[in-house]
């Protein structure tokens, strides 16, 4: 039987980790991040890991780390959305696609609006207004009353009048 105490540990320091990230103390949260990879290591430390690079500017340390916590747990829909996100940022929009597709057929994904949200900004950023406005519906599904998602849907629907 396995020793549940390293992983426990593990989500101890994650947690930690994430408060200070949250205080945006990110090279903190990032030495928190490692030591509880060290102990256990789980998609959601990696890819907050990930995330804290981002925050720094780190894009491609970002996409690396969400790379890792797909292959730990391929199941965990938010590396997927980060990627998207990621790549979007680095203005590769195209690339972002697949990356956001897999996201919204993730099993195990919270908060399951964020990829219908993305690709809607995407969608809107290529002028493609029906795909963009299908996604923002799609996140108002998962999300109602999400004010960027609500905003977006009407300046888009004002677009077609």
């Amino acid at each position: 039987m396995d020793d549940p105490a390293p992983k426990k540990r593990a989500l101890d320091l994650w947690n930690e980790a994430t408060r200070f990230h949250l205080n945006n103390e990110l090279q903190r949260a990032i030495e928190l991040y490692t030591k509880s990879i060290e102990i256990y290591p789980t998609a959601e430390a990696y890819t907050f890991r990930g995330w804290a690079y981002e925050r720094m500017g780190r894009l491609d340390e970002a996409i690396a780390e969400c790379r890792i916590a797909i292959e730990i747990d391929p199941g965990f829909g938010n590396p997927y959305n980060d990627i998207g996100a990621y790549l979007i940022a680095k203005g590769n929009l195209d690339d972002a696609i697949p990356w956001l597709e897999k996201a919204k057929l993730a099993p195990r994904y919270e908060p399951r609006h964020f990829p219908f949200m993305n690709l809607g900004r995407l969608y809107a950023a290529k002028g493609m207004v029906m795909r963009a406005i299908e996604e923002f519906e799609g996140a108002l599904a998962r999300a109602p009353g999400e004010p960027f998602c609500e905003a977006a849907l009407a300046q888009l629907r004002a677009m077609l009048n």
